[in-house]
């Protein structure tokens, strides 16, 4: 009886530990904005994210460009990714929250703030990135229709000197409704953090919406550092 007594101790001093390093961790980043970057894929996305790396200094994080660095690293990790990757199969949300952790944790130093592109891609993974990582404090949705996704992934895989054998109609309209299903649960968990904008305009115009809700960011970001 006194055995199991001091396991049960044991494992709650475990588990509070455990407990208060995520806090740590959670802290440590808590004043440097995070910004979760969603969008389907042909959304336009990606020229925002330039954008707003030139005009803040943000680190941009990729979950994907994270995935395939390590591959190419030729780690021990990397080749078990690429396995994964080839056979088709999904990689764990565990190793690509240590990958996104990691690069947070080796650039929080410096970094004036993070967008994290593409991530989380359904709603569990959000609550596990804030869980272990740090609450985020804005997602920014941009809201594109499937025609006209469809026809600039089209247009963008004509161009392309490498063809995927994915490129295709059917492939490509399978791919954005499951994006469709998993991004509407990300958005009604996410709802009040979460600013949607239409992404079928002039880039210029999109990019203004977006300027405006990171500054509201940075200034409550300020706001918050002169009361602690």
């Amino acid at each position: 009886m006194l055995f199991m007594c001091h396991q049960m101790a044991m494992k709650k001093e475990a588990q509070d530990k455990q407990k208060a390093e995520q806090r740590r961790k959670a802290q440590s980043v808590s004043d440097i904005p995070i910004i979760w970057i969603l969008g389907g894929p042909g959304c336009g996305k990606g020229t925002q994210c330039a954008k707003i790396v030139e005009k803040y200094g943000f680190t941009h994080l990729s979950s994907g460009d994270l995935l395939r660095d390590e591959v190419a690293s030729g780690s021990d990790k990397g080749r078990e990714l690429q396995e994964l990757m080839v056979s088709g199969a999904l990689v764990p949300n565990a190793e690509v929250l240590s990958l996104l952790n990691a690069a947070i944790t080796r650039a929080k130093g410096a970094s004036k703030g993070f967008l994290i592109d593409g991530y989380p891609r359904e709603k569990n993974q959000g609550i596990e990135f804030e869980a272990q990582i740090a609450p985020a404090d804005l997602a920014i949705y941009f809201d594109c229709s499937e025609e006209t996704m469809l026809k600039r992934i089209l247009a963008r895989a004509a161009a392309a000197t490498v063809k995927r054998a994915d490129d295709n109609e059917a492939t490509i309209r399978s791919r954005l409704q499951t994006f469709k299903r998993n991004t509407s649960d990300i958005l009604a968990l996410y709802e009040e953090k979460t600013l949607t904008i239409n992404a079928e305009r002039d880039v210029e115009d999109i990019f203004m919406e977006v300027v405006e809700a990171i500054d509201c960011v940075l200034q409550k970001k300020e706001r918050e550092s002169k009361i602690c």
